[in-house]
């Protein structure tokens, strides 16, 4: 008796009412990618019925290769954010049953993006200055204050759209826990703010040539209410993260963790643990999509990404039991054929696999937060705070 539940990080399928708000009006970052790569092949996810879920939204955009099922093996539905953001803790919290609102802090963009204060005393603390100081793309913030960086033992600290205190290092200038170290320092000054995340962003490589690696580790703001994994624990129900998830909750409501870096260690991690689980909730963000190519404005990459996980899901869709549900959805988009480098605010996709199961159309669901009821219901907890759940 599991459900799993994966999250397709980015995997926006167009955009919201309010997207206006957000400056996104016109991003739908999966159809937009499958018509940049000439088209998507990806017959298992068509099968449960991922083409039939345009069809549901204002002025859908159909997903090129991807077509209605006639008769979807899946339930399938969209999801319509209720929280202010369209980040990665924004939207995982408000799956697991939180609403933000209003959203977190978010720093100006132009030099100095962070107050004096805060930044004096991270200098001080962590006994390194700081270079940056600015909103920009990972890699090339990288690429401009790397060769300074090396020279110097500066910290590179940036910022985005979202609410984060980004700290980039090289691994040969500042050893791994002295980045996370200085990462706990930045967490604590940035609890006043309230900011999202703090973000360890080491890399290596030489000048012209760096490259970012899977050392990156997510400090989040502390939920102020319990989320449906930290519930579940506490009535019993074991609770597995894979990925970044244990970051986004701040290691809460988590029994057992497998702190993935990529797409293939992810998928290799649910499918152990799904054919050793007997009960409880597997939660695992699939992070490729958003980290490698929708920031990167990569659609023919992050098409084949979408490709592989397709061909990940034929194997992985036998292993599960009667008593098994597969829960696919995201946390907000990353258009990449979209101006700038950042996330957009879009529609998300909702897939419900049940083998055997009736497959129904669920609609366009307000807030995330459905499928934290849906999995308190699945597992008899009582009934949480907002919410409706789409498992009878």
């Amino acid at each position: 008796m599991k459900i799993i539940l994966i999250v397709l990080d980015s995997i926006g399928i167009g955009e919201m009412p309010d997207a206006a708000k957000y400056g996104d009006v016109g991003s739908a970052t999966l159809p937009h990618l499958a018509k940049a790569a000439g088209g998507l092949k990806a017959p298992v996810m068509q099968s449960l019925g991922l083409g039939n879920i345009q069809a549901l939204l204002p002025g859908g955009k159909p997903i090129d290769g991807v077509p209605p099922a006639g008769k979807p093996l899946a339930s399938w539905g969209a999801m319509q954010e209720v929280s202010d953001g369209k980040d990665t803790v924004t939207g995982h919290w408000e799956i697991a049953g939180l609403v933000t609102i209003p959203g977190f802090s978010v720093f100006p963009p132009n030099y100095p993006s962070f107050p004096p204060e805060l930044v004096e005393a991270f200098e001080k603390r962590t006994g390194r200055k700081i270079l940056g100081n600015k909103a920009a793309s990972g890699t090339a913030i990288i690429d401009e204050l790397g060769p300074a960086h090396m020279k110097t033992g500066k910290w590179i600290a940036y910022t985005s759209a979202d609410s984060v205190f980004q700290i980039a290092a090289h691994e040969e200038i500042v050893k791994i826990p002295e980045l996370y170290k200085a990462c706990e320092i930045a967490r604590e000054l940035c609890d006043k703010y309230k900011v999202g995340r703090v973000i360890a962003r080491p890399f290596v490589g030489k000048p012209g040539a760096y490259m970012r690696t899977e050392n990156r580790r997510d400090f989040a703001f502390k939920p102020e209410e319990s989320t449906v994994m930290e519930r579940l624990v506490a009535a019993g129900v074991p609770v597995y993260a894979v990925g970044k998830i244990e970051d986004i909750f701040a290691h809460r409501g988590i029994s057992e963790s497998n702190h993935t870096g990529n797409n293939q260690a992810s998928q290799q991690a649910v499918t152990a643990w799904t054919k050793e689980k007997k009960k409880g909730l597997i939660f695992a963000n699939f992070i490729d999509f958003d980290m490698t190519y929708g920031h990167r404005r990569d659609a023919k990459g992050y098409a084949r990404s979408i490709e592989q996980t397709d061909q990940w899901l034929a194997s992985y869709l036998p292993l599960l039991g009667k008593d098994d549900v597969l829960m696919i959805t995201a946390d907000h988009g990353n258009d990449p054929t979209y101006k700038g480098t950042d996330h957009t605010r879009e529609f998300v996709p909702l897939l419900v696999y049940r083998p055997g199961a009736l497959a129904l159309n669920l609609g366009i669901r307000q807030g995330f937060f459905d499928i934290a009821q849906s999995i308190a219901a699945y597992f008899g907890l009582p009934p949480l705070p907002r919410g409706t759940s789409f498992l009878s």
